[in-house]
């Protein structure tokens, strides 16, 4: 008889189960280089699962074990678009409530009732908009640095980033001018308006994420699971019938089990069909995916390969 495996080394055959502990120590030192070299560094946190990763591996970079009441060297920042999953915005709450950390929220409305962010329609998503909310609270704050979740792997623009990602003074992102990594050697250099974007786990791919996640139980807001959900099937995608969103003439709502592989506004993020309820079963979903978490899921950034680029220009996350 074959004695039971342990889900992480059953996984894939290539899989070294070292990989984990060292993509943790590459972000743990990413994490402590950035707090050294920068005056006013932010965490992003929206209680989506990267965030939480990083919120994690936050923890394990700079409180020490048995010290519950320190906190983080920096504040975490979210810019609530005001169309967030109503889920995602309670988890967010009750984590930061739990760890004792400070939480700065900007509010895009904020930024609609200055006039700084006009909507073409009252029912256009918001997600676009956040650049000019998240510049703001940079201003405001006078941050340098943010710690943030991307990922190369989650699709084109985002593979071209480097794991310090310079911003001019306009908060923008221009890829000719970003700066060699060799030997893990930083260039932190600001000019006075610049800012730096760091990405801890720039190198992991989802799977590793749903790895650690398991390995370390990471909590995540109930929607990363399986739940059933009302939808309507729309350009090859789930849509989600939610406050903002609704269906059109001649579509039809099903109820669907589903789960997001991300979190965002609630007008442009999609669930996929699955029956996994938890990381483990998620895992076993993530390794025969072919399509990224972005490509799968997001109504906004499936039109052009070049709408995230464009974005992320502007000064996009």
């Amino acid at each position: 008889m074959n004695a039971p495996t342990p889900i992480d080394r059953l996984l894939l055959p290539e899989f070294d189960v070292a990989q984990l502990d060292a993509l943790e120590e590459e972000a743990i030192f990413i994490l402590r280089e950035t707090a050294a070299a920068f005056e006013r560094p932010a965490l992003l946190f929206s209680g989506g699962k990267d965030s939480c990763v990083v919120l994690h591996l936050a923890q394990k970079a700079f409180k020490l074990a048995g010290a519950p009441e320190a906190r983080l060297p920096f504040p975490l920042l979210h810019v609530d678009t005001g169309h967030n999953f109503p889920e995602v915005i309670e988890f967010r709450d009750r984590i930061v409530a739990e760890l004792g950390e400070q939480l700065i929220v900007a509010h895009l409305e904020d930024s609609m009732a200055r006039g700084t962010v006009r909507l073409a329609s009252p029912d256009e998503s918001r997600n676009g908009h956040q650049s000019v909310t998240l510049m703001e609270a940079v201003d405001a704050h006078r941050f340098d640095v943010l710690i943030g979740g991307a990922r190369r792997d989650e699709e084109k623009a985002r593979a071209k980033e480097r794991i310090l990602s310079h911003r001019d003074s306009f908060g923008q992102w221009q890829p000719k001018n970003q700066r060699p990594e060799l030997w893990t050697l930083f260039n932190t250099r600001l000019k006075p308006g610049e800012h730096m974007r760091s990405f801890p786990i720039s190198n992991w791919t989802e799977l590793d994420v749903w790895l650690y996640l398991q390995r370390e139980r990471i909590a995540l807001p109930s929607l990363y699971y399986s739940h059933p959900r009302e939808v309507v099937r729309r350009r090859g995608l789930l849509v989600p019938m939610t406050a903002v969103t609704s269906p059109a003439p001649g579509e039809t709502i099903e109820t669907v089990d589903v789960r997001f592989r991300t979190v965002g506004d609630m007008t442009c993020t999609c669930p996929v069909e699955s029956l996994a309820a938890n990381a483990a079963e998620v895992v076993g979903e993530t390794i025969s995916v072919t399509v990224s978490e972005r490509g799968a899921t997001r109504m906004d950034d499936r039109t052009s390969d070049a709408s995230m680029e464009r974005r992320k220009k502007e000064g996009y996350f």
